[in-house]
């Protein structure tokens, strides 16, 4: 007699449902075509110039199925705090690598925009899967930076718990977290949670195997996941002209039989509301989604890279004009929703935390060599019992030296 499946099995055989039967209702709901709902809007996504000013209408890049409001004052006024505090946290950290006091940085300056806007558009039991240098977006989930930075430290390979705030550890492998990322998705959905997941990745990431699993086991499956990429124009030293014949990464989308948009990195405002947007899409239809972030990486891949090696120094100060922070400031000051006191009050918060990274960098750490046992095996292995008791012997016979 054969065993008959259950629907946990079930829905390891094949996707629950038609694939492109979610795109047709999808894009019916705008009423475009298939096509003009899955390929990224002409232009990118744009809602702020440099300057801080409401760029016309004509010249945001939307279209029907493309259209993206601007998100309510109080989200802004948070976002650009987010903001202020990432960037302070950039470069202190810069600053503690060059005394020494932290291993290595990947600085996100110039880029802080995406990893704001990531985290601000996720809900409480919502995911994300960050990448190294995602730090600021990690801290605006709500981690304390100090624990965020103790892994660049060298203490530990993560200082937080993944499962209190709903944020993976940083990945340092290339690409693998959009692995965990589906993986995570695609578990929840079987549970019937309402959880999106971002799935955060660099250009450079796109060039690698484990970016094509993720993307066909997300559309196959129909998972709510949302890829977003931060195109900041290199992988380390090698430029998207050398990684990808694609008009963009967005268009990479629609060959899976995902809905691709990219937009300008550097326009907080554009972000949140691309992402917000996304996000509420993978909720609504539980499929996935691209978004292609076009940003720079102002500072160099980590302080152990010689960026002048492979860039022109020109290049860098055209993108200091496009700066994010100053972009979110103008906007939001000429608005009138950022106020004296509000810049004053975000001024104050920023150092506090930048004091408090400093002060908890700059202690020694008590360390217990027997911890790197602790966390190999949720039940360690006779040999490994074996390594714990042979190393606590020679600390033991050391201290009595």
């Amino acid at each position: 007699m054969s065993a008959q499946s259950t629907p946990l099995q079930d829905s390891f055989d094949g996707p629950s449902s038609d694939p492109a039967a979610q795109i047709m209702e999808a894009s019916r709901k705008f009423g475009i075509s298939p096509e003009q709902y899955m390929l990224p809007a002409g232009e990118q996504i744009r809602l702020l110039a440099p300057s801080g000013e409401l760029v016309p209408e004509s010249e945001q890049g939307t279209s029907p199925g493309h259209e993206y409001p601007i998100p309510d004052d109080d989200i802004l006024l948070c976002a650009y705090e987010a903001l202020v505090i990432g960037r302070r946290i950039n470069d202190q950290n810069y600053a503690l690598v060059r005394q020494g006091r932290l291993a290595v940085y990947p600085s996100s300056h110039g880029q802080e925009a995406c990893q704001v806007g990531a985290a601000l558009a996720l809900e409480d039991g919502d995911w994300m899967f960050p990448t190294y240098r995602d730090t600021v977006a990690v801290i605006s989930r709500g981690v304390a930076p100090e624990d965020v930075m103790v892994s660049f430290r060298g203490d530990w390979h993560c200082g937080y718990d993944p499962h209190a705030h709903h944020v993976a550890p940083q990945s340092t492998p290339l690409t693998t977290q959009l692995l965990h990322a589906v993986g995570v998705a695609h578990a929840a959905k079987l549970r019937g949670e309402d959880t999106v997941v971002i799935a955060m990745c660099g250009d450079g990431a796109t060039s690698e195997g484990d970016f094509h699993e993720a993307l066909n086991f997300a559309a196959v499956f129909e998972v709510p996941v949302v890829f977003l990429i931060q195109n900041n124009g290199f992988a380390i030293s090698v430029p998207l002209s050398s990684q990808s014949a694609a008009p963009t990464l967005a268009h990479k989308a629609i060959g899976y039989g995902l809905a691709g948009e990219r937009v300008d990195g550097n326009d907080l405002v554009a972000v949140l509301a691309a992402l917000r947007r996304a996000v509420h899409l993978a909720r609504e239809h539980s499929m996935p989604l691209l978004v292609e972030a076009m940003t720079y990486r102002m500072q160099a891949h980590t302080n152990a890279d010689d960026d002048s090696r492979y860039r022109d120094s020109d290049e860098v100060e055209q993108w200091k004009e496009k700066d994010p922070l100053l972009r979110m400031q103008r906007f939001l000051s000429a608005k009138g929703t950022l106020k004296a006191e509000d810049e004053t009050r975000i001024s104050q918060r920023a150092e506090e935390v930048a004091a408090a990274l400093r002060t908890t960098m700059t202690t020694e750490p008590s360390m217990d060599p027997l911890e790197i046992f602790d966390h190999v095996y949720s039940e360690p292995t006779a040999q490994l019992r074996a390594q714990r008791e042979q190393l606590a012997d020679e600390l033991a016979r050391n201290e009595e030296r």
